[in-house]
């Protein structure tokens, strides 16, 4: 599958929580890049696995997340 960037909304309350986002993320090797906009409520992610797969593993950090689209 070719490296995409996908969008997801996450409940963020403060920098701690766009930390963990970006840190549960980074446990995947096919995740090349992570950006939390914690203003926003937003993750983007840059990598080649399926948007699925990323949304179960943002859910461990214990927020309500969900799929946006591709950007």
């Amino acid at each position: 599958m070719p490296e995409q960037t996908y969008e997801f909304h996450m409940e963020m309350t403060c920098e701690g929580c766009s930390n963990a986002a970006i840190r549960v993320m980074g446990k995947l090797a096919e995740v090349s890049k992570t950006v939390a906009d914690l203003e926003k409520q937003r993750v983007y992610v840059t990598s080649t696995l399926p948007h699925e797969q990323l949304l179960e593993q943002l859910k461990k950090t214990g927020k309500e997340c969900s799929y946006i689209g591709t950007k």
